[in-house]
């Protein structure tokens, strides 16, 4: 199979048809080189690749052992980029995510001692086990790209993206992330257990003349470079969005603040990560504009950790999807 073509500079007033080509050429080719190591869940890849090419950050919950570590590998390995994996726990501290200034007897003065985050992948495992300071110290990160150590801003290697992960049964011990930083995730990914005819091939697979069970990615070819993944991001912040398509995105995260069972609905940032998201998956379609499905099918991710439901819904055990599912139903859609 031939390598696609890496787009050119991008100008944000027009997009050609052969720049957008380009684009979701490369887009959908990810998509192929991951599920050589990351067996099935095909939705979940789609997703990981929507909040990447969005310039977004992902929150992922699932038990362990579903492959989180690999997919996230897989996907570094697919554009040449760097990845680093903290694992966090009670004790790690803000400074052994971001780095710290430390004196160097040698040349008799403070040096900067980079942390694991200057990295183009950051995986953030089990999150919500470290404390909210440690947790905090994520926050600059993922909004401004850059830490500062010292009074002296540095920034993060383009494309940057933090990709955390939550087991969703194991409360014990565990610091529940502060909405605000909730917020800053552009999309929640939910990852179940994998369909029977997968969780054969996946054995099959790993048992075959492979020793232990070490995650494996040597199938996963490098087919671009990071600057690729930032001249993609461009082309989708540029694609076209119809008026009444952004007001179908705000209707539906307003909507979210006063529906029956939701304490607390989305913000801002709600209908904001609609719009970036469906663009994303705009591209993926090979398209140069949104469509109000592509709204819709982006919403359960973008919006399912921006609401709180209320306390007699989760006794009953609702879920935010099943709340957001009859939400989307009563919205109208806009019409051609």
């Amino acid at each position: 199979m031939n390598e696609p073509t890496q787009p050119s500079g991008v100008d944000k007033s027009s997009i050609t048809p052969d720049k957008l080509a380009q684009a979701a050429a490369i887009a959908n080719r990810m998509k192929t080189e991951i599920n050589k190591a990351f067996i099935g869940q095909e939705q979940v890849v789609e997703q990981i690749l929507l909040a990447l090419f969005a310039a977004g950050h992902v929150l992922i919950e699932g038990v362990p052992g579903l492959g989180k570590t690999l997919l996230v590998r897989a996907l570094a390995k697919t554009f040449d980029g760097s990845f680093a994996r903290i694992q966090f726990t009670p004790d790690l501290m803000p400074s052994d995510v971001t780095g710290h200034a430390m004196y160097d007897l040698k040349s008799d003065q403070f040096r900067i001692r980079k942390g694991p985050v200057f990295t183009n992948l950051l995986l953030a495992d089990e999150i919500n086990r470290a404390p909210a300071k440690t947790q905090a110290a994520l926050l600059e990160c993922m909004q401004e790209a850059q830490v500062t150590i010292e009074g002296q801003a540095m920034p993060l290697p383009p494309p940057f993206m933090t990709l955390a992960t939550q087991n969703p049964i194991e409360q014990e011990g565990t610091y529940p992330l502060p909405e605000a930083q909730l917020d800053r995730f552009l999309l929640k990914i939910v990852i179940g257990y994998p369909t029977e005819q997968d969780e054969k091939t996946m054995i099959t697979a790993v048992t075959s003349g492979q020793i232990g069970d070490t995650l494996n990615v040597s199938a996963v070819n490098a087919i671009i470079k990071p600057a690729t993944i930032s001249t993609v991001q461009q082309i989708v912040s540029s694609l076209l969005v119809d008026g009444r398509v952004s007001e179908y995105a705000v209707r539906i995260a307003r909507k979210t603040r006063e529906w029956p069972g939701i304490a607390m609905g989305a913000g801002p940032r709600g209908g904001l990560a609609l719009i970036r998201a469906a663009r994303a998956k705009a591209l993926l379609a090979g398209r140069d504009f949104v469509t109000p499905d592509d709204i819709k099918d982006v919403a359960l991710p973008a919006l399912r950790h921006r609401i709180s439901l209320a306390p007699e819904l989760e006794i009953e055990g609702h879920k935010p999807d099943d709340i957001l599912g009859s939400l989307l139903e009563k919205v109208e859609a806009p019409r051609k």
